[in-house]
C-alpha cells in the first residue's frame, strides 16, 4: 500500500532535531508576543501566523523524510 519505508538513524536524527528546533523557535516566538503585550487582534494574529508557518514546516520536513516530494524545497 505505502511501498517499502527506508528509515535510517541518521535521518531519524536530524528529523528530531528539526521538530526540535521548529518547536523552540516557535515556543520563543510565541514568548515574545505575550511579553511584548501587543494588542488583542493582532496578539492572536500574530500567533495564528506563527503556527501555521510551524505547521507548514512540519508537514513539509515530514513527507521529504518519509520518501515524498516535499511541496516547498529550501535547498
Amino acid at each position: 500500500m505505502f511501498g517499502a519505508i527506508n528509515l535510517s538513524l541518521q535521518g531519524l536524527l536530524e528529523l528530531v532535531l528539526y521538530i526540535g528546533l521548529i518547536g523552540g523557535v516557535c515556543w520563543l516566538l510565541i514568548f515574545l508576543i505575550d511579553y511584548w503585550k501587543l494588542p488583542e487582534p493582532f496578539n492572536k494574529v500574530a500567533k495564528i501566523i506563527v503556527m501555521t508557518v510551524a505547521v507548514i514546516l512540519l508537514i513539509n520536513e515530514l513527507i521529504g523524510f518519509f520518501g515524498g516530494q516535499p511541496p516547498v524545497r529550501w535547498r
